[in-house]
């Protein structure tokens, strides 16, 4: 689609804005929209049920979690924003995540955290406009900019009153709106189909894993009883040995507390921050280096170990690379013995019976820890060491393609998401005039389905909280 820029422009006399159309108009967000209309008071009916969204389950443009239902007496103290439909959500706090949302389809009873500013359209205002203005990076750029603090950094209600707004007429805002739920659909849609294809590739490629870590490679070998419930048949001369008695494993901390971090020095890494191959992802607080040399007086990173998370990421696995960082207590290292090839032990620690044995006995949903010796002492399947080097090249050959496609629709997503930020960024500050289009009508229901939104779901259950 060739987009054409307007017939008109005036310099809006803000210099990071730079020119507008002629006929838009700006000022600040406070004169443009309600802020924190309304909140629910301390008298509020302590069995009264809603709805309510913590500031973890908004990402930019969509609802990344369910809404939990809550009872006023036992909810949150920051629970107390009132929503309705469309309002905007728009963090406050770590304004860099960029956690905007739209409630279109927000019910009755909804409430937010107070890490949010509720924005609610007045009278002159599309709530769909004010949705995208305020996922546009000119817009969040003020807002980052204003915010205080380095590791929290948060902006107060009067400074994100203050925050600018540009915009054309009510007609004029319904359509871009209308222009923008059409075109984002239509981009949501491309990327969830991609996600669904990485989801049968990745299915694809743990089955190979599977079968050929707990099998091998002979269709016709004969099985044994492996002792162990959760594993159940193996290869009659392959062995099982818990993880502590073909590998050295490590805590990275062992007095449990993490060092004191800083802004400059050896980063400071977990799981979460690395890939599969153990390159960062994620930059995440440093270190001094006295931390980090009192880490290599304990144990060095050598060329085939692996990590594992045992706090949040749990049961994640990665390559480490000899590189100089410091590590978080919340993985395990892992250094296999001569009797294990790394590789072999990297997909042995991947497939489901390993899981299985996570899971087992450990409320992960309540604890999210993998406490250390319950670690060490999993059990595995251990093939003589030749077969474990014909294993791990037959996975690498057969996975090889898998991960190069998974990869292709990986950037294929990213792409697409940034020429999503880039469209509603153009077409809400009027770089490109979309007033001509002729806009099919965005069936709710698919546009309900592509933003992931849950909040509907939970409204039977409130009602028949109601009743009772």
């Amino acid at each position: 689609m060739k987009l054409k820029p307007y017939p008109e422009y005036k310099d809006s006399g803000v210099l990071w804005l730079g020119k507008i159309p002629a006929h838009w108009n700006i000022m600040p967000l406070k004169h443009w929209v309600f802020i924190n209309q309304s909140v629910l008071n301390e008298n509020t009916d302590p069995d009264f049920r809603f709805n309510y969204i913590d500031i973890g389950a908004v990402s930019t443009g969509k609802l990344v979690s369910q809404p939990r239902i809550e009872r006023f007496a036992d909810s949150p103290s920051r629970a107390r924003r009132v929503i309705k439909a469309g309002d905007t959500l728009l963090s406050t706090v770590r304004t860099y995540l960029k956690a905007v949302y739209h409630c279109k389809y927000i019910n009755k009873y909804t409430v937010a955290s107070t890490g949010f500013a509720v924005l609610t359209p007045k009278n002159n205002t599309d709530p769909g406009y004010v949705g995208y203005v305020g996922q546009s990076e000119l817009f969040i750029n003020q807002i980052v900019a204003r915010s205080i603090g380095v590791a929290y950094p948060a902006i107060s209600e009067t400074e994100l009153g203050r925050c600018l707004v540009w915009f054309p007429t009510l007609k004029e805002q319904t359509q871009i709106a209308n222009f923008l739920d059409w075109k984002t659909t239509q981009i949501n849609k491309f990327i969830r189909n991609k996600q669904r294809l990485i989801e049968l590739l990745k299915e694809q490629k743990q089955n190979i894993i599977n079968q050929a870590v707990t099998r091998g490679l002979d269709p016709n070998v004969k099985l044994k009883p492996s002792g162990v419930e959760l594993i159940g048949d193996i290869p009659e001369h392959w062995k099982t040995a818990r993880l502590f008695q073909v590998s050295k494993v490590v805590d990275p901390h062992p007095s449990h507390r993490n060092p004191p971090l800083c802004l400059d020095g050896i980063p400071f890494l977990g799981v979460g921050d690395l890939d599969i191959d153990g390159n960062v992802v994620r930059a995440g607080y440093s270190v001094a280096e006295d931390i980090f040399c009192e880490q290599n007086r304990r144990f060095q990173i050598e060329d085939g170990d692996l990590a594992i998370g045992r706090v949040a990421s749990v049961g994640k696995i990665v390559r480490l690379k000899p590189i100089e960082i410091c590590l978080s207590g919340r993985l395990a290292v892992i250094k296999p013995f001569t009797v294990m090839f790394s590789t072999f032990l990297f997909y042995s620690l991947q497939v489901a019976y390993i899981t299985d044995q996570i899971l087992t006995g450990t409320d992960l949903t309540t604890l999210g820890v993998l406490g250390l010796n319950k670690l060490k002492r999993l059990v595995l399947i251990i093939p003589p060491k030749y077969e474990q080097k014909a294993i791990t090249d037959f996975i690498n050959t057969s996975v090889e393609p898998i991960d190069e496609a998974i990869t292709r629709a990986e950037r294929e997503i990213e792409l697409m998401r940034e020429y999503r930020t880039r469209l509603i960024s153009d077409v809400v500050t009027g770089q490109v005039d979309v007033r001509d289009i002729e806009v099919p009508e965005v069936v709710e229901e698919e546009l309900f389905d592509m933003e992931e939104d849950p909040s509907e779901v939970m409204d039977d259950e409130l009602e028949a909280g109601e009743e009772e």
